[in-house]
């Protein structure tokens, strides 16, 4: 899920809301909305895969945060089987890239 302000969003949904931004030619205010917020969480990256265009509008989400606005992400996957969700090794290496950079991962093992 996502949490924007009030609201709570699955990842899943996110790339969907993306798609229909885009097709509703209302992408750019939507990703400066997402830009704005100081903290975006992610959550349960990787529950079901994302669609080739969402993944890349979540990357391009990503992109657009990078160094400007914080972003958590939570997720069971390990690193190396998210290209399963996104579909695209070089995408995934593409937004690890951004997320790992000036990052504190935090690994935790053990009951939910």
């Amino acid at each position: 899920m996502v949490i924007l302000g009030n609201h709570r969003k699955s990842t899943g949904n996110l790339g969907h809301e993306l798609i229909e931004a885009r097709d509703d030619k209302q992408l750019l205010r939507f990703q400066r909305k997402l830009a704005t917020y100081k903290l975006l969480i992610i959550d349960e990256l990787g529950f079901v895969p994302l669609s080739k265009t969402g993944a890349e509008l979540l990357f391009e989400v990503f992109s657009q945060r990078y160094e400007r606005g914080s972003t958590l992400v939570t997720t069971n996957l390990p690193f190396d089987e998210w290209t399963e969700v996104l579909g695209s090794e070089r995408l995934t290496g593409a937004l690890l890239d951004r997320l790992t950079h000036h990052v504190n991962i935090l690994e935790m093992n053990g009951d939910s």
